[in-house]
């Protein structure tokens, strides 16, 4: 694993549902790196609660500008506090419903097919060597959490310089997952997670690296917003069952 740890953070938003849209479910957006756990979270909560989750998956900077353009959410989670800061700045969340939800670590993985990469995650590692003729997968530095977390790392590893011009950019983390995942690049850096750890990862593939630092950051809560379920929704992300699954998944809680 590359070093770094990602900080996702939770908040209620200040959008309010025009009556034509309005639904029994509570609507989230959350960053796509969530995918998964959380939907598995929401099936908990609808049956201990009766409640139903509608979830929307994407980049933290895509689910900001749909939240920016009047999409009617009632809670966001984003991968990166950015993201936050540009909705609160707006007066699109609530401040005093926002805090740190989740923590996770940022991997550098090959594909299944190639088991013979190692490298050791130090300050000037070979990794333009290791990419050889081909090119590291990234989600998007300018704007996706992910993909922001990782060129801050290989900055601080002093070897962004040598790949900067060999990435294949990504619409998301998930989208850089699979283009590893196809054997398109021979390496790419996603999040960790309960199948993406130091000896599997998503689809079996083999983790070659150690640790790096990033932060991803998850949504808000807003108690005014159209459907009050969604403040019972943010008080269940942070129960036992909650904490106890996304631990599973391979997340910090914080």
């Amino acid at each position: 694993m590359l070093m770094g740890m990602v900080t996702f953070t939770a908040a209620v938003t200040a959008v309010q549902r025009y009556p034509h849209a309005q639904s029994k479910d509570i609507v989230v957006f959350a960053a796509v790196s969530l995918k998964g756990v959380l939907d598995e979270v929401g099936e908990r909560f609808r049956r201990d609660t009766g409640k139903g989750i509608t979830a929307s998956y994407a980049a933290s900077s895509i689910l900001a500008k749909r939240i920016e353009n009047g999409a009617s959410a009632d809670l966001f989670i984003s991968a990166n506090p950015g993201w936050m800061d540009y909705l609160e700045q707006r007066k699109l969340i609530h401040p005093w419903s926002r805090s740190d939800l989740l923590g996770n670590k940022l991997v550098l993985i090959p594909p299944a097919a190639n088991r013979t990469v190692r490298l050791v995650i130090e300050p000037g590692f070979p990794l333009r060597t290791a990419l050889d003729n081909g090119r590291l997968a990234i989600a998007d530095p300018a704007s996706v959490p992910a993909g922001m977390y990782a060129k801050a790392a290989l900055e601080n590893l002093g070897v962004w310089p040598a790949v900067a011009s060999r990435l294949t950019v990504a619409e998301n983390v998930r989208a850089a997952l699979l283009l590893v995942a196809g054997s398109e690049v021979p390496l790419g850096i996603c999040l960790c997670h309960r199948c993406c750890d130091r000896t599997r990862c998503p689809g079996h593939w083999h983790a070659t690296t150690r640790n790096i630092p990033a932060n991803p950051v998850f949504g808000r809560f807003d108690r005014d917003s159209a459907n009050p379920d969604a403040a019972t929704l943010l008080v269940y992300l942070r129960c036992a069952v909650a904490r106890a699954t996304f631990q599973k998944a391979g997340f910090r809680v914080v």
